[in-house]
């Protein structure tokens, strides 16, 4: 590696002057995973005030000039979803009002996204709604991290870089040495998601639930296809929320001779009861990432948290210096 000692002038200037223009803020909804960003680029959180006035209303002011700066602002919409929603598209017009010359909304959670498409008569589809949101209050660009289906790329005018948690969970996982590996989808519409993941790991054997979902929220399970008997089972999603699919995939992988159960996903949503479904003993470990903060009173024995911050600084380092974003995810 070539030190910047030893570069031309000119080029040490560039890079000085790149990394000037290269600006992060954070929303209020993960702070922690915005400084680490932050840390990864050699830079530090741009100044930023959020107050809220009498009746509630959110106020953001940019406390430096931006104008002609590369914006990077990173906010997960999660819980509360619509304050930290409203927040995000508060600082995107903020930014937009104050010249910035590219502003990028950094989503490592991206909120409203189960509904994406038409189940039923008279749904909305939310997922496109908040792409038009977004769009519309100025980013020019969005950086994703797993969406909930793949298709909400297209639901945006502006570029939508997408990148993915999995070789944190993979890598992880691979340097546990797990022997008579299988890895499991809780249900159909994820299959995709885990074949990938399997694939990462030396193609192991992958396996099936099928699902039948009564209501939001609420699942039953109706067949397993494919074999987990004395092999340890990883169960592989973007989300847990109530914990009510994953739980029950364990307990049939369980029923059907697994011998011992894992749960990876990358959101950490845990609404209640997910913390007491996934601390009764039905898994050996719970591996999330650190998109959506855990407060302490949500932590239990068999959590693990990995941090994606890396990734994300990595891929916001690469839209700034205009280079592939994609080629970080190829084998």
């Amino acid at each position: 590696m070539i030190s910047s000692a030893t570069l031309p002038l000119k080029t040490v200037l560039s890079r000085i002057e790149t990394n000037s223009r290269l600006k992060i803020f954070s929303g209020s909804s993960n702070r922690a995973l915005s400084r680490e960003v932050a840390h990864y680029l050699g830079t530090d959180l741009g100044p930023m005030v959020r107050k809220r006035f009498a009746d509630g209303e959110l106020y953001v002011q940019i406390q430096e000039s931006i104008r002609g700066c590369d914006v990077y602002l990173v906010q997960p919409t999660c819980h509360p979803v619509n304050d930290n929603l409203m927040e995000l598209l508060i600082m995107i017009d903020a930014c937009h009002r104050a010249s910035a010359r590219q502003i990028t909304a950094v989503v490592p959670y991206y909120g409203y996204a189960r509904a994406d498409r038409k189940t039923a008569g008279r749904e909305s589809i939310t997922a496109k709604l908040v792409a038009n949101l977004i769009t519309q209050a100025g980013a020019d660009r969005l950086l994703a991290l797993d969406l909930h289906s793949a298709q909400i790329q297209g639901y945006f005018d502006i570029p939508c870089d997408h990148v993915y948690g999995s070789p944190v969970l993979v890598e992880y996982l691979a340097n546990k040495e797990i022997e008579d590996l299988v890895v499991v989808s809780p249900d159909v519409g994820g299959v995709a998601r885990a074949r990938a993941f399997a694939k990462m790991l030396n193609d192991a054997p992958l396996a099936i639930i099928d699902k039948r979902r009564q209501a939001h929220n609420v699942a039953e399970v109706m067949n397993l296809i494919g074999d987990v008997e004395g092999m340890t089972a990883v169960l592989v999603d973007d989300m847990i929320d109530t914990a009510g699919t994953i739980c029950e995939g364990a307990r049939v992988l369980r029923e059907n001779g697994a011998r011992r159960v894992y749960a990876c996903a990358t959101h950490a949503v845990f609404s209640p009861p997910a913390v007491e479904r996934l601390s009764s003993g039905l898994f050996e470990e719970v591996i999330v990432t650190n998109t959506i903060p855990i407060p302490a009173d949500r932590h239990f024995e068999q959590l693990t948290m990995l941090s994606v911050a890396n990734m994300l600084g990595e891929a916001i380092w690469r839209i700034h210096e205009e280079s592939s974003v994609s080629s970080m995810f190829r084998g």
